[in-house]
């Protein structure tokens, strides 16, 4: 009975080490407020949670305090382009797409124009009162996209932004002299003759705006991290809109980062669960990130049950998924979508501890 008894601890401790992460996983995090986590009598470091991301607007002294007295980072979501709320307000911030018009939300998400100067100002003043308020370790820029939707397994892709400001904008920056006309036949021209050039100067948008957060960090808190959320896309998938239509490029984008948090959201995006460690390995590769060695690679996977029931047991794969590859750092989305399940809470643990 005792050497039965003995088996059973040695498979119970076996199991354990396998689900383990490797000891390269430094950074042991979890997106959004920790509270349901301490509302359901939890510790971070009971679970080995050594950092959080927290949206900027649910940040406290209280909430930082806490999570550093159970020996954990806390890092800021920041909005970057997130135009919900604003546009309605600031139409002249409205993304208008190729037939001169108001492009509508896409799916949930409404974006807004990059080059409108009022909306960049509002931003850069919200990211300085952010760094004044808080001291916090890092901010993470979240939706750095030109209008679109990549959280769907058909993203929606529209063609923006032709504003007055981008028109303006895109002039100035290439010397291309646009014909005179209406909204939709200069898009049109510009698209026939002049596209390469149009969308390498959208990915220098979105890297202009990664340059001015990264000065104003310098300037404010120089020792803090900024990381990027971002589409978890290859360079060819749907037929390369992660730069095409996103204005996502990797290359601008690498000097100007210190963290890459690839959103590999496997449920959302109606791909398996195995996809997760696929997509970390070959950005792992891509950029040929090196382990201690800026820029760092911090997947953010799949814990919450939307649109379909994501199980402890597929949470685990896919944390190990992102574990993969080069990482250094993994979190999953959401912290609540953990703590309001014993098994994912329990895979959690298992996972960060092993045990």
């Amino acid at each position: 009975m005792l050497a039965v008894v003995g088996l059973w601890i040695f498979l119970d401790a076996a199991v354990a080490a396998a689900s383990q992460l490797p000891a390269e996983i430094a950074v042991r995090g979890g997106y959004a407020s920790p509270k349901p986590f301490w509302e359901a009598g939890a510790r971070l470091d009971e679970y080995g949670i050594n950092a959080v991301f927290v949206h900027s607007g649910s940040l406290s002294a209280e909430l930082i305090a806490r999570a550093r007295a159970e020996g954990a980072k806390v890092y800021a979501e920041f909005p970057t382009l997130n135009g919900k709320g604003y546009v309605e307000r600031h139409p002249e911030a409205w993304p208008i797409n190729e037939r001169g018009e108001r492009e509508p939300p896409a799916t949930w998400f409404m974006g807004v124009c990059p080059t409108e100067p009022k909306f960049r100002a509002f931003r850069m003043r919200e990211l300085e009162q952010l760094l004044e308020r808080f001291e916090i370790d890092g901010v993470w820029m979240d939706y750095v996209h030109w209008h679109a939707q990549f959280e769907e397994p058909e993203p929606v892709l529209p063609e923006t932004c032709f504003s007055p400001t981008c028109l303006a904008a895109f002039e100035a920056a290439t010397g291309i002299r646009l014909p005179e006309g209406a909204t939709s036949e200069r898009a049109r021209w510009i698209l026939a003759n002049h596209e390469k050039a149009w969308r390498d100067w959208r990915c220098r948008v979105i890297a202009d705006w990664a340059a001015e957060m990264r000065r104003i960090i310098e300037r404010r808190r120089p020792k803090i991290l900024l990381g990027i959320y971002h589409a978890p896309w290859t360079d060819e998938e749907f037929s390369g809109a992660r730069r095409r239509i996103l204005g996502l490029d990797f290359d601008l984008l690498a000097p100007l980062m210190d963290v890459f948090s690839p959103m590999v959201y496997h449920a959302r995006m109606g791909r398996p669960a195995a996809w997760v460690r696929d997509y970390i390995e070959w950005f792992s590769r891509r950029l040929g990130i090196e382990r201690g060695r800026r820029p760092h690679l911090w997947p953010i996977v799949q814990a919450h049950g939307e649109p379909r029931a994501v199980s402890a047991a597929e949470f685990a794969e896919v944390m190990r998924g992102g574990a993969s590859g080069a990482a250094s750092g993994l979190m999953m989305f959401t912290l609540r979508s953990v703590a309001e399940d014993a098994e994912k809470m329990k895979a959690l643990r298992a996972l960060y501890q092993g045990r």
